[in-house]
């Protein structure tokens, strides 16, 4: 089989080849100026060697068979090197542990069914950590959901497996929402809230993102991504911390909401005292100028009837271990 043949650039024959070879079959010469290129390249004729300008025709079945013997001869070989994939794939095993590799990427989830089931599967091997955020205000939802949901949170609290959520701060008023977040408190998980505008993700052991759907124009609004892509999982990761960081403990905003005269601002000022940080050093982290903390400092005297910094903090310890809510 020719060269010409094994790279498929035949061309298809056509009505003057058919022509042509017609003429060739009848020991007639091929019309003037026609180019028998494609005839001689697939074995249908040759040039007569005792005529100038005739050509000998054979046999098209001979040619076909000619040609489906290449053919079945490529396709052998296409076999065989398709045979090696899986060989190649294999050695992904030594490559991957000794390199910075992000992994395959994503794989795209239709609707709310795939996506529950998806994070069902990941969350159910959970092993070290379960991170999500739920920026929206809450909904009522289906309670035979919600009890799946508090199953889960208890099975992987087991395993010792560390949850943290961050809900809307709507939700110390929504009963439902209320009553689900402090069974997860009371079985050990860790719950923040927050007013601020965020992505809704959820992220399993560093390894596992879920998020909403960006990409796919006019599909589901409970569609959604699973994304282990390393390097996209782990900047989600940086920014669920970065939302953490900046949330309210859920026992402080029950507090606020029950029984303290201070307001959520200042009750996270107190906190940051109390975890060692100087007045300078607050607002940075908490995203106040120096004089708004010293403003929220002074009102938080006032409203306590304190005269020092001192006394305030005296009552703040106090205070965060006096009962003032139920979890």
């Amino acid at each position: 089989m020719s060269e010409l043949d094994r790279t498929g650039e035949q061309p298809a024959l056509h009505e003057q080849d058919f022509d042509a070879y017609r003429l060739i079959a009848e020991g007639k010469p091929p019309p003037a100026g026609y180019d028998v290129t494609r005839l001689v390249s697939l074995r249908l004729v040759d040039p007569d060697p005792y005529t100038a300008g005739g050509y000998i025709a054979h046999d098209p079945r001979g040619a076909a068979q000619s040609l489906t013997a290449g053919i079945l001869g490529d396709l052998q070989h296409l076999v065989l090197q398709v045979s090696q994939i899986p060989a190649l794939e294999r050695l992904a095993e030594h490559y991957d542990p000794h390199r910075l590799y992000g992994g395959p990427g994503s794989e795209y989830l239709i609707d709310a069914t795939q996506m529950n089931a998806r994070l069902g599967e990941v969350g159910a091997a959970a092993a070290s950590e379960f991170c999500s955020i739920q920026p929206g205000e809450p909904a009522d939802r289906d309670p035979a959901i919600l009890r799946l949901g508090v199953a889960r949170t208890r099975a992987a609290l087991r395993r010792g497996v560390t949850v943290r959520s961050i809900y809307h701060r709507s939700a110390l008023e929504h009963p439902q929402t209320r009553e689900y977040i402090e069974a997860m408190v009371a079985d050990g998980a860790d719950v923040r809230a927050s007013a601020l505008p965020g992505p809704r993700i959820v992220l399993i052991d560093k390894r596992h993102l879920f998020i909403d759907n960006h990409v796919i124009e006019g599909s589901e609004g409970n569609s959604g991504w699973h994304v282990f892509d390393r390097a996209a999982v782990m900047w989600a990761r940086a920014v669920f911390d970065l939302f953490w960081n900046h949330a309210t403990r859920w026992s402080d905003l029950c507090r606020t909401d029950q029984a303290g005269p201070l307001s959520e601002r200042q009750w996270r000022i107190l906190r940051e005292l109390d975890s060692g940080c100087s007045a300078q050093q607050v607002g940075p982290r908490i995203g106040l100028s120096r004089r708004a903390v010293d403003k929220e400092l002074a009102d938080v005297r006032k409203a306590l009837g304190c005269t020092t910094l001192y006394q305030v903090m005296a009552w703040y310890g106090r205070a965060s271990t006096e009962d003032f809510h139920t979890l």
